[in-house]
């Protein structure tokens, strides 16, 4: 195993991301269509915030009512990204080491992490990310 690899060497580069002005169904159809869990909002180039598969599905409860269809559309539209979006989440640099970086997640509730270099967000690494990583280890 190497032992100083960079995080870059396992992150995806080609981020989806949204800026905050968008809505809550730009987020939800960024993940359904490219099946992703987690959608970085950025302000500008600026990293703000990150929303995760989970914290739409505490939006949407809808299932546990009958004859109410409605109810998640209806949630979806009344909630902006602002209000949804774990602020200023924690980042990692693009230098940093694989191993730095398993060490923060798996010290910390996070299941990813966005990638920086000189400020701004180049790519996202995630739990799935550090398991192939140590799968091909072996």
């Amino acid at each position: 195993m190497k032992k100083r690899e960079a995080v870059s060497q396992i992150m995806t580069e080609n981020l989806l991301s949204v800026q905050g002005n968008q809505t809550l169904k730009d987020v939800i159809e960024i993940v359904r269509k490219n099946h992703v869990r987690h959608v970085p909002v950025l302000e500008g180039s600026k990293i703000v915030g990150i929303i995760s598969t989970t914290d739409i599905n505490r939006l949407t409860f809808g299932a546990l009512f009958e004859n109410q269809d409605g109810i998640d559309e209806s949630i979806i539209n009344m909630l902006s990204i602002e209000q949804v979006m774990t602020r200023n989440p924690r980042t990692v640099n693009v230098s940093d080491s694989i191993k730095e970086v398993a060490e923060v997640l798996a010290e910390a509730d996070y299941h990813s992490l966005p990638v920086e270099e000189d400020g701004e967000v180049v790519g996202i690494v995630t739990t799935t990310d550090l398991l192939r990583y140590y799968l091909k280890q072996y």
